[in-house]
């Protein structure tokens, strides 16, 4: 039987350990900006772990550090070096995407905290299904599944609702699903989530919309609350849990969704939508609502695990002004039409022969990354071209002839 007691203590146990992560990033940190500030040589990995850890413990004002796994401090040293990395990774090119900031002091008051534990730190999974961590003791977990293998590391994760989550980090061999003959084009939306090629449409289930009411109710009930007090802290964690309650009700439909078409599907392909630039429009609200690249993202992954192919389609590719039957493209197409009629005489929905096109669009471009022949064949030259010319003529040497 777990006591109140019993549970103060970890909270308290695992507090300590966040905090003491803490304070070696920040150390760390402000140890390599001093560093570098000064014009001194570069301080190795060596060096700042004995300058911030063992010679930090040996300190009136750090010998807490000693209470904790020395594990935890090594894998904050860790996570500052992969920001470093990653920074100037992307400073030179080497990483794609958006540009990515250098790391920033954390906050006992940032929302997320995290340590982590390697095999190092000898964390048990006990029979009882608990996982025992150093320093800490044995932590009742509710298993989501059970673990394929033997796990290299785990990561304790407090999120601002008050959660903790463990992830570990183990070997999988999953095997591919049963080769289907089905291939499916997806067009995303917000009347409709998603509109399938076969002319399956999903309905948006606006979540966020959904819960609107009960989130108002919270923030109005924070905003009353006097800041710094007791209960303005409990307000806080109710607001919090109601966002978080929200935001893992999408990803739970989101999976279900990509898994039932991953598992039906063969080959999936989908438009390569421009989120960041949607999330700045009026439309921001319902776009965030709909998680489109939660979902898009789940769609890669999945298919590559289960054996299935995924492409994604150009963004400028005018999947919805394309006549799907004779491949004519209409000069605009507001949103307002949801129906319209090709001169052909094909009547179409928008939304269905976009999915079509998508469809075509990425049956094509897998065709060709499959070795199918893009340009015209090679054409022996004539004969006059494949000689070599004793003199030049006057084109090649640049002499006026008139």
């Amino acid at each position: 039987m777990v006591t109140k007691t019993k549970c103060a203590w970890r909270a308290k146990t695992q507090a300590r350990a966040f905090g003491c992560a803490r304070v070696v990033f920040n150390d760390a940190l402000r140890l390599r900006s001093d560093v570098r500030a000064a014009g001194l040589p570069y301080l190795s990995d060596a060096d700042l772990s004995k300058r911030v850890i063992t010679a930090a413990k040996q300190t009136p004002e750090r010998a807490w550090l000693g209470e904790v796994s020395a594990v935890i401090l090594q894998q904050a040293l860790a996570d500052l070096n992969t920001a470093y990395r990653n920074f100037f990774a992307s400073l030179t090119g080497k990483r794609k995407g958006r540009k990515v900031a250098p790391p920033r002091f954390r906050s006992r008051k940032d929302s997320r905290q995290s340590i982590r534990f390697t095999k190092n730190a000898r964390f048990t999974v006990t029979e009882s299904g608990r996982l025992r961590l150093p320093e800490i003791g044995d932590v009742p977990v509710r298993w989501s599944r059970s673990l394929p293998s033997d796990p290299s590391s785990v990561t304790v994760i407090k999120d601002s609702a008050g959660r903790y989550f463990a992830s570990f980090v183990v070997e999988t061999s999953d095997e591919p699903l049963p080769e289907t003959g089905s291939e499916i084009g997806i067009d995303l939306g917000l009347t409709h989530f998603a509109v399938m090629s076969d002319g399956k449409k999903v309905d948006n289930p606006r979540i966020l919309r959904r819960a609107a009411k009960k989130l108002r109710k919270a923030q109005k009930a924070l905003s009353r609350k006097e800041k710094g007090s007791a209960n303005r802290a409990k307000a806080k964690v109710k607001v919090a849990k109601a966002y978080a309650k929200v935001a893992s009700t999408r990803r739970d439909w989101a999976h279900k969704l990509s898994t039932t078409i991953i598992r039906d599907d063969q080959a999936v392909y989908v438009e390569d939508l421009a989120v960041s630039g949607l999330a700045r429009t009026r439309l921001a609200k319902s776009v965030h609502d709909a998680g489109w690249s939660q979902f898009v993202a789940m769609l890669e992954y999945k298919a590559v695990k289960y054996g299935r192919h995924f492409g994604k389609i150009d963004r400028w590719f005018p999947s919805s002004k394309l006549c799907s039957a004779c491949g004519a493209v209409a000069e605009s197409m507001p949103l307002n039409i949801r129906e319209w009629t090709c001169p052909c005489g094909a009547a179409h929905d928008r939304d269905v022969n976009a999915a079509i096109n998508i469809l075509a669009a990425g049956q094509a471009e897998r065709l060709n990354d499959c070795g199918a022949q893009v340009r015209p064949g090679l054409v022996p030259a004539p004969r006059e071209e494949a000689v070599t010319h004793p003199e030049p003529h006057a084109w090649q040497t640049g002499i006026s002839v008139l």
